[in-house]
């Protein structure tokens, strides 16, 4: 009797040890995503997308210059009737040169200005020291914009605004300008530029193309 109360207790053992063997474990659900990761990734795609935007400072977006860049390009006479040498002329008295200049600066006005900016381009093309100076220039005034979108500037306790930021840049500038000879630059591109325009609108017969409306014009000049 005692053995066979053993063997019955050794099933018993061997029983329950089976059962515990077959227990499973239920690892079904979601695994979720660390967030640190995806917000990693968000704020690198947007400092991105904030480097490849232009500055506030620099955006030309406002209504005003839209609407002056519109009117200078409508404004704007084809190059083929500007440059025409079969219209050049001199003129025979100063009362018909001065209205010519006149009718010339105010019908080839949009010309003037694109020939003026052709020179001031050829003067910094020109002239290393003074290219490098303006691109440093433009350069600091891009950094601090970006610098100010992140972050205030703050001296003395007195916040200072992207306005005045780009005034002290200008200022430090000046001397930087002067060394690389913007003074001489200057002047130079304002004596060219007024030779040029002077020289076309004197010789350029304006007449033959609004002769026809600017006659009654002529006549109470005359007048007078």
């Amino acid at each position: 009797v005692q053995f066979i109360n053993i063997f019955l207790y050794n099933v018993m053992m061997l029983t329950n040890n089976s059962a515990k063997s077959d227990t499973t474990i239920d690892v079904t659900g979601n695994i979720e995503i660390p967030t640190s990761q995806s917000g990693s990734q968000s704020s690198l795609t947007k400092s991105f997308s904030s480097a490849m935007q232009l500055p506030a400072g620099l955006k030309l977006s406002s209504p005003a210059v839209r609407e002056w860049l519109a009117s200078r390009r409508e404004q704007l006479k084809p190059w083929t009737t500007f440059g025409s040498t079969s219209k050049f002329s001199i003129p025979r008295t100063p009362q018909k040169w001065t209205k010519r200049v006149v009718k010339n600066v105010d019908y080839f006005q949009s010309n003037y200005m694109f020939v003026s900016i052709g020179l001031i381009l050829y003067c910094l093309l020109t002239s290393p020291l003074l290219l490098v100076a303006v691109a440093a220039s433009l350069g600091a005034c891009y950094i601090a914009s970006l610098k100010n979108a992140e972050r205030k500037l703050v001296i003395g306790g007195h916040e200072l605004t992207l306005p005045q930021q780009y005034i002290g840049i200008g200022v430090i500038s000046v001397p930087i300008f002067y060394l690389a000879g913007a003074t001489t630059a200057i002047f130079w591109v304002i004596g060219a530029s007024f030779f040029v325009i002077m020289l076309h609108a004197t010789l350029y017969d304006i007449e033959s193309i609004v002769g026809s409306e600017d006659q009654p014009f002529d006549l109470q000049m005359e007048e007078v």
